[in-house]
């Protein structure tokens, strides 16, 4: 399958380049050029196939012949073997964990199968890969040790000062070796900047094979899709109208969910549910897309005023406005709502929120006001990485997992950096 450039339908490329590349010089994202439509029959009988069963079925169509699927199934089952969990709040409505793989996040999922992928493709270039990634907490982490150790592989983190939380920022700069993190002095949207820069900068394109594993990655984008269908495998057969309400900074996560719906997947409507960043619910209301400086909150990792994403969403709806509102509702809510949520359904449903997930849930609870459904909403990390969030604003004490814990005493490796792209052209060039 082709891949054609959002910016410029004309320019298309093959999947080994999505992936290596991630966005062309003129910063133009990927998507294939049609969405497959899974076979009925599969969809009819999804809740007798395991996890890794259905991303193999759905990541079969996607690719298609672009890579064997011998290779295919060993890139899942390394990436995905730890568990997606749903459980029930209240009613009919559901909260999808996605925070059980290594860090912690749900953006394990798409790290760890984009690493295969990578890993995959590399076996035929020379040349050493360099990952660029921005991230606003949990990305970093994630993408860090997916790829740590990797050979041939290098990454270089960018993460904004003081604007992610303490577990996060230890995750993403204490493992080393090919890892580097750097310290901007900015905001998430000036990080993404840089990135971008990074790839449309000419001298850079010529020394360096430059990609990113952020959500411009059609690569690491799509897999997010796999647990919609999961999702929908536990609770088929709720005749109820079925609505996914996604915590959303730079919309990857709702994109993929997009992409699910459009290869079959019964999904009734999307609640976009955002921090005070609201520039896509407002879009929603006034169809005026206002991109603005980001805003910080606690829910940091939505903290995103610029979505990459947007472009895409236009796209997949065919620029028709109609339609996009037809299938995505958005909701903003405040520090005080995000903390209030927190302590509700702590004491009402005896389930401990952190904040993303704690937004996500004002969506859907909102639109439950109006309407009747079957729902589902994301919780994308677990609570302990927004320990200092939780302790300062709630005073409620989170235990520290295994699984993080080892990250406490480690020693914060970080190179500080001014929001200055020359900078990071001149770091890039000088370490390679």
């Amino acid at each position: 399958m082709k891949y054609y450039n959002v910016s410029n339908p004309s320019e298309k490329v093959d999947f080994k380049n999505v992936v290596m590349q991630s966005s062309n010089k003129n910063n133009g994202l990927y998507l294939p050029e049609h969405i497959p439509v899974l076979d009925t029959t599969f969809l009819k009988n999804i809740n007798k196939h395991s996890f890794a069963e259905i991303s193999f079925q759905v990541a079969k169509a996607i690719l298609g012949a672009d890579m064997p699927h011998s290779a295919l199934q060993k890139t899942i089952d390394e990436a995905l073997n730890f568990p997606i969990h749903l459980k029930n709040i209240h009613d009919d409505n559901y909260v999808l964990e996605l925070f059980h793989g290594p860090t912690m996040a749900f953006k394990d999922v798409g790290a760890r199968f984009m690493s295969g992928l990578v890993s995959y493709f590399i076996q035929s270039e020379t040349d050493e890969i360099n990952i660029l990634v921005a991230t606003s907490g949990d990305t970093g982490s994630a993408v860090a040790a997916a790829f740590l150790n990797k050979p041939g592989i290098k990454v270089t983190i960018l993460y904004p000062s003081g604007r992610v939380s303490y577990l996060q920022e230890q995750q993403l700069t204490t493992m080393g070796n090919n890892i580097t993190a750097l310290e901007i002095d900015g905001s998430f949207d000036d990080c993404q900047s840089m990135v971008k820069s990074a790839f449309a900068d000419i001298d850079l394109s010529k020394k360096l094979k430059l990609t990113s594993a952020n959500s411009i990655n059609f690569a690491r984008l799509f897999p997010q899709s796999f647990y919609y269908f999961y999702a929908y495998s536990q609770i088929k057969n709720n005749k109820l109208p079925l609505v996914f309400s996604v915590p959303s900074g730079n919309f990857g996560n709702l994109t993929a969910g997009i992409i699910a719906q459009k290869m079959g997947l019964p999904i009734w409507r999307f609640v976009a549910a955002t921090n005070k960043n609201n520039v896509i619910p407002e879009y929603l209301q006034t169809q005026k897309y206002n991109p603005m400086p980001s805003v910080a909150t606690i829910s940091s990792a939505m903290d995103v005023g610029n979505p990459s994403n947007f472009e895409r969403i236009n796209a997949l709806y065919n620029h028709n406005f109609s339609e996009i509102k037809n299938n995505i509702t958005g909701y903003a809510f405040s520090d005080f709502e995000t903390c209030k949520a927190i302590k509700t359904a702590l004491q009402k449903h005896k389930y401990l929120l952190e904040p993303h997930g704690a937004v996500a849930y004002l969506g859907i609870s909102r639109y439950l006001e109006k309407h009747k459904c079957c729902s589902v909403f994301f919780e994308t990390a677990h609570p302990a990485k927004f320990s200092d969030v939780l302790q300062s604003a709630l005073n409620i004490d989170v235990p520290v997992p295994e699984e993080l814990k080892h990250y406490l005493g480690k020693k914060k490796r970080s190179i500080k950096m001014s929001a200055d792209f020359e900078q990071l052209k001149e770091y890039l060039l000088s370490s390679n």
